[in-house]
């Protein structure tokens, strides 16, 4: 049979599956007929069968379903008159393994014997055909729920044409074990070749797909015989094209003169005449895999090539993408108006146009949002269904407790603390976030909630991720709850960290197994196995990215349903909200106390340098003090920047010689860092210079200039983090940026830095510019930074896959239903052996 009719059959079977919803093809079956007809009239089809398909697809929008399926079948019958092949069965091949029949009740009657059988490939135009490679058969996947799965997805690469256990190996390094990691690894760009040009109309600068004619062939040596070049001048009816080729000299047997072949690339230009160099290329007369299409470009490993690699995935995916079972619900395609998975899988490989890779991608992101979606709201539902301790203070005693602070509460803060109120006494965990700017006063909504578990026996733990922030966390709450006016006494609260002498620790967990210490504030000393709790019924987790999901399983095992209570200084973008701490509620602090001053933030190129070193001086003539911040601990042959060490003593002996200078860096011991930070908060040096250690560090109002070199080497948030150290006090502070070159004072996240004191704002672009593993500034952000097609920054999917998990989740919150089974195996699948606790 004709290709075209085979490729007619195809789509036509697709329909079927697809109930007749005019999806087989985007946009409509009446698309195909754009190229159709010119296949057909190529492959001899009768001009009466094309034309009666042509008239039959036109109209098949209007029909209704059951409409369209009795044309369907009306139209293929009388392609069987003409064609009788047309009406057999297609014949099995002993090519690849079938994937397996999904049987499908469809209420339409329409004899799919002679519409093509699932089994068979199903290819989007211009698709390549894949090389013969024996697999297994085999009926389910080991541990699916179902044996809808095709197990060969399981097989090892091993099983295919040219994959070996050498190259099976490589693969496997880029995470491919089994022809089912093949599928979901995408290409991470796209080259489109698909609009050829004769040579006349090519310009400088154009990435194209040319057809030509070798001309001539030749090779010549360069640099002494080192290297070789291959120089090969192609034709076509409008000019020639000459193609160089480096260190290829197996090239030269492979160009034959007369032969002609497609090459695609960048066109440059060489002694003004335009060439192409080390361009894709094929014979014109195989399938166009690597040129003359959108061509997917791989992430690659040694030794394997882009073109080897897409010959491979070639034949997994127009084999295997059609069998793998869409488990998403026609009701959620319809509603969210996506492609099968099929179409998306075959699609975001070797796509046949724009609009159809954009539809497959974003049906594989909203496949990967919506799973999360689900588990989040799943996790929150579970954390919710226990029971929660009620604890609940009077009015008139919060509102006392809240007027005995040195200062007023913002309207942010007192809102924050509300929700936290409500929590406490719902009878259910809290699980909060509590989100604000740096210096928005979280501390202070975290002390007094724990006031209010504390007050009624109960024991509260507060978890920081260094020692220098605990202590000053410490500090805070002795002066918040064991003051003047404090509920509790000085040996209540306790400060836990790994130099706290062995005879302390020992006391501190002594009292709070038997219930005599109240507060404890440590680090990850706090979840040793032997710390014990009496009644731990409040947690605390400050900088909670900074801990891992295990260390806060253990934390929170130490109580019986703990209510939780998480701070982060960095803002987080409303799609991170909806998506990582999707299992939180989430309070905002967005104001910042009265009286704080804006940081005035400047960009200096540095030959600007004595500028930000004439206001340092300055600063500290008036009593202040100031940070000196360095990208580097010590100078490095492979990244151009200032270092720490290495600044240090010129900046002690030539430029601040009458001042006292302190040192931090990452390679100190922590007790090192610790005494360090300490001298400085107590004012015996003027001027600290250090690494990123200070980004999250100790509160010392006094200093007022915080000066960072190679400013451009930093991410937004750390910036932020770091211009957060100072304008801690009343007095007007000030972040000087000065950029590794003089190019970079352009950098657009300096420029965002200079412009706004807004965290919120720069953690957004922050989220676009870097992704959220880099943003959240550790990889224990766990799923997110493994979504391979989902951008955590696209809101409107995020929020299109919240909404249709949302409402199936109130339906069906744990998927048991029949009619959700493959839905389930799909769930666990991407969620492996569970994430567990992503709070």
């Amino acid at each position: 049979m004709q290709p075209s009719l085979e490729k007619l059959r195809k789509f036509f079977r697709l329909e079927h599956e697809n109930k007749y919803a005019n999806t087989a093809i985007i946009g409509g079956l009446a698309m195909m007929l754009d190229y159709w007809e010119g296949e057909a009239r190529a492959d001899g089809v009768t001009e009466e069968v094309i034309q009666a398909v042509v008239s039959r697809l036109r109209s098949y929008e209007k029909l209704s379903p059951e409409g369209r399926a009795e044309s369907l079948k009306g139209l293929w019958k009388r392609i069987g008159e003409t064609y009788p092949e047309a009406g057999q069965k297609p014949k099995t091949q002993n090519q690849l393994p079938r994937p397996p029949r999904v049987v499908e009740e469809s209420p339409q009657s329409v004899d799919t014997s002679v519409l093509p059988s699932q089994r068979e490939e199903n290819q989007p135009p211009q698709a390549p055909k894949p090389r013969p490679a024996p697999m297994p058969r085999s009926e389910a996947v080991a541990g699916a729920k179902t044996s809808q799965t095709p197990a060969a997805l399981n097989a090892d690469l091993t099983v295919l044409q040219g994959v070996g256990p050498r190259h099976a190996e490589t693969l496997a390094q880029l995470g491919m074990k089994t022809l089912g990691d093949m599928l979901y690894y995408f290409p991470r760009r796209y080259e489109d070749y698909s609009q050829l040009k004769p040579i006349k109309s090519l310009f400088y600068g154009d990435v194209v797909t040319v057809l030509g004619t070798i001309q001539s062939v030749h090779s010549r040596p360069v640099r002494g015989g080192k290297m070789t070049i291959i120089e090969v001048v192609i034709s076509d009816t409008t000019g020639s094209l000459r193609l160089s080729y480096f260190n290829q000299p197996w090239l030269a047997n492979r160009f034959k003169q007369g032969d002609a072949i497609a090459v695609s690339g960048k066109v440059d230009q060489y002694l003004g005449r335009l060439v192409m160099n080390s361009p894709d290329w094929e014979p014109v007369e195989v399938e166009n895999l690597h040129t003359a299409r959108i061509v997917p470009i791989y992430s690659l490993t040694e030794k394997i090539t882009q073109k080897w690699l897409r010959g491979v995935m070639n034949q997994v995916v127009t084999h295997w993408a059609p069998a793998v079972v869409d488990a998403l619900p026609d009701k959620i395609k319809l509603g969210a108006r996506l492609v099968s998975l099929s179409e998306a899988l075959m699609q975001a490989h070797f796509p046949v146009s724009q609009d159809r890779l954009k539809a497959a991608r974003e049906r594989l992101a909203f496949d990967e949002i919506f799973y999360l979606q689900m588990g989040v709201l799943r996790q929150k539902r579970d954390w919710k269904s226990v029971e929660g301790r009620r604890f609940a203070i009077p009015l008139d005693q919060l509102e006392a407790r809240v007027a005995s602070l040195p200062f007023t509460l913002t309207s942010a803060q007192r809102k924050s603390l509300d929700e936290i109120c409500a929590d406490l006494d719902s009878g259910k965990p809290m699980n909060r976030l509590v989100q604000g700017d740096v210096g928005s006063g979280k501390t202070v909504v975290a002390a007094l909630a724990a006031s209010i578990v504390v007050s009624n026996g109960a024991q509260a733990a507060i978890m920081a991720p260094t020692s220098i922030l605990a202590e000053q966390h410490f500090r805070n709450f002795t002066n918040l709850l064991a003051g003047e006016n404090g509920i509790l006494k000085e040996n209540e609260i306790r400060l836990l960290i790994g130099s706290t002498p062995d005879i302390r620790k020992e006391e501190i967990r002594q009292g709070l197994a038997d219930g005599s210490v109240k507060v404890v504030i440590g680090t990850h000393a706090v979840i040793e196995p032997d710390v014990m709790f009496k009644d731990l019924q409040f947690i605390v987790i400050d900088e909670q990215h900074r801990f891992g999901v295990e260390q806060r399983k253990e934390l929170r095992s130490k109580g019986t349903n703990p209510h939780l209570l998480v701070m982060t200084a960095t803002p987080i973008p409303r799609s991170l909200a909806l998506t990582v701490f999707g299992d939180l509620d989430i309070s905002v602090i967005d104001e910042m106390p009265v009286g704080r001053q804006p940081v005035s933030t400047h960009i200096l190129r540095p030959q600007e340098r004595e500028r930000a070193f004439t206001l340092i001086r300055g600063q500290i003539r008036d009593g202040r003090q100031a940070f000196i911040v360095y990208p580097l601990i010590d100078e490095s042959e492979k990244i151009e920047a200032r270092a720490a060490v290495d600044d240090f003593e010129s900046l002690s002996k030539e430029i601040f010689p009458n001042l006292k200078l302190g040192l931090l860096h990452g390679r100190m011991k922590p007790a090192e860092k610790d005494e360090v930070m300490m001298k400085f908060r107590d004012k015996e040096f003027d001027i600290l210079v250090s690494t990123t250690v200070v980004e999250v560090g100790v509160d010392v109002p006094n200093s007022t200039v915080m000066l960072i070199e190679g400013a451009d080497r930093f991410g937004l948030a750390q910036l932020h983090q770091l211009r957060g150290r100072v304008g801690r006090g009343a007095e007007q502070s000030y972040c000087l940026l000065i950029p590794t070159h003089e190019d970079a004072a352009e950098n657009e996240r300096l420029q965002a830095m200079s412009q706004t004191n807004s965290g919120f704002e720069l953690a957004d672009l922050d989220l676009k510019t870097r992704g959220p593993g880099e943003f959240l500034g550790t990889r224990q952000a766990g799923f997110a930074t493994t979504l391979k097609m989902a951008s955590i920054t696209d809101v409107s999917l995020i929020e299109k896959a919240r909404a249709q998990a949302q409402a199936l989740f109130e339906r069906d919150p744990y998927l048991q239903m029949p009619e959700h089974s493959l839905l389930a195996e799909a769930f666990e699948r991407f969620w492996g052996t569970g994430k567990g606790d992503v709070s």
